[in-house]
């Protein structure tokens, strides 16, 4: 007996109904990324190894997928390192290969590769999938799409603020409310992390407060013992988890907290600017917050962090975000190149949006037109339809061959078409075709010669 297939888990398969799904969001991100002008690009799905590793901390590095090397992989593999089952050492030597983690870290590598041929500030967008080896959950899954929009070579907050902007259009655009956008700066992070005296326990700092939202205050502070950091300066560290309010009064919170560090006030000041600059743009009050616990836990954010909340009627993580990176391409060996990007959740968004009811009844629609197969010469007459029909842009298709009517009409009514078009030897006979509204239940008859007539009420 054949074994069941199956799929790897944290994988999935899509149907019909979902890939439209999803690619009305892409749509509409793809949309807005192109109004703001960026211009797209395309990374392979595995990198090198070492392109990879040591880029995302500790925690990162586990969750990327190694690829075994061709042929007999244990044949260069080291003999001492293979009796002494040091996986660490033993990984490199049989996987010169990695999946991608994420889109950033590839586009760093990119942009070194082609510094010669691209013009700075370089805006890209980029639409494709990642793997990582994380423990899949709702909304959470070893193979994801990202949607992200990048830009190098560019200093100051008109960026940042033209990304929230963007974050804003695409949501609206896609009739999803009460999303918000919350901020933070990785200088404030790291100026808290000096002054509780933990600076050299920065990533752990960081990589522990980021899961807040996830485990809890006590958790984290458990965690953030377990790493290293002193009971005195988790204590120190409290007032972060109490800020809340107004963005104004967190702020004066900080700068009391922050006063013996210069890199924390700058911070500050920047989100400040940030903020002053998000009203002025008219920004909704209250969709563009301050959250001061958000850590963004990869190592490579240097300045402004992002997250976007779903609304607070779904259970869901975030389903957004990014910030800014300033030297991320020195890691291939290009200084000083300024960057910030932002993602998008693809798939945390459909699961949003079809939580909320929000995909419009038309994606589920494959077909406008359907027509009825009586046999061979019928047949001839219905494609030429079909195909002028086409002709004008509308989803048009007949049955592949004369099976009962029953059956041709059971199918069109599973696929949801409104409309089934009837070219029998009686129509045939009178040079017409005949039109069946599934929904309304009339029908109307219009001359072969005349299916203009047809396609005008179905654009209409």
């Amino acid at each position: 007996m054949a074994r069941k297939p199956s799929i790897p888990k944290g994988t999935r398969d899509f149907s019909p109904q979902e890939v439209a799904r999803r690619n009305h969001i892409i749509g509409a991100i793809r949309e807005q990324f192109e109004r703001f002008g960026f211009q797209p690009i395309e990374t392979p799905s595995f990198e090198n190894y070492d392109t990879l590793m040591g880029k995302y901390g500790e925690e990162g590095d586990r969750l990327i997928f190694k690829i075994l090397n061709s042929g007999d992989f244990l044949k260069k593999a080291d003999a001492t390192v293979l009796q002494d089952k040091d996986s660490a050492g033993l990984t490199p030597q049989i996987a010169e290969k990695a999946l991608r983690y994420d889109l950033t870290v590839p586009f760093a590598r990119y942009v070194v590769m082609h510094q010669n041929e691209i013009d700075f500030p370089f805006k890209r967008y980029q639409i494709q999938p990642v793997w990582r080896a994380d423990r899949p959950q709702r909304g959470r899954f070893r193979e994801f799409y990202q949607c992200d929009a990048d830009v190098v070579g560019a200093t100051g907050l008109i960026q940042e603020a033209e990304f929230i902007q963007l974050y804003d259009r695409v949501f609206a655009s896609l009739g999803l409310n009460g999303v918000t956008i919350k901020l933070n700066h990785r200088k404030v992070l790291s100026g808290i992390a000096e002054v509780i005296g933990a600076a050299d326990r920065l990533t752990d700092f960081t990589v522990a407060l980021d899961k807040l939202d996830k485990i809890g205050r006590e958790k984290v502070e458990a965690e953030m013992e377990e790493k290293g950091i002193s009971r005195e300066a988790i204590r120190k560290a409290a007032p972060l988890f109490d800020l809340s309010g107004e963005a104004s009064g967190q702020l004066a919170a900080l700068r009391g907290l922050l006063a013996e560090s210069p890199t924390g006030l700058q911070g500050v000041e920047e989100l400040e600017e940030l903020l002053d600059l998000t009203r002025q743009m008219g920004l909704e009050a209250g969709k563009c917050v301050l959250d001061v616990t958000l850590a963004r836990g990869l190592n490579y954010y240097t300045g402004t962090i992002f997250e976007v909340a779903a609304p607070e009627t779904v259970q869901m993580g975030s389903i957004g975000g990014g910030g800014r990176y300033d030297d991320l391409t020195g890691i291939f060996g290009l200084r000083d190149v300024s960057g910030v990007g932002i993602s998008f959740g693809l798939d945390r968004i459909c699961l949003v949006m079809e939580e909320l009811g929000l995909f419009p009844e038309t994606l589920d629609r494959a077909l406008d037109v359907f027509c009825i197969n009586f046999g061979p010469e019928e047949a001839r007459a219905a494609l030429r339809l079909v195909m002028r029909l086409r002709s004008r842009g509308i989803r048009a298709d007949l049955y592949p061959n004369d099976a009962k009517v029953g059956k041709q009409f059971k199918y069109a009514d599973k696929r949801d078409v409104p409309f089934v078009v009837l070219i029998g030897d009686e129509e045939l006979r009178k040079g017409e075709f005949t039109v069946r509204d599934m929904r309304g239940g009339g029908q109307q008859s219009y001359p072969l010669d005349a299916w203009e007539d047809f396609a005008d009420t179905l654009s209409a």
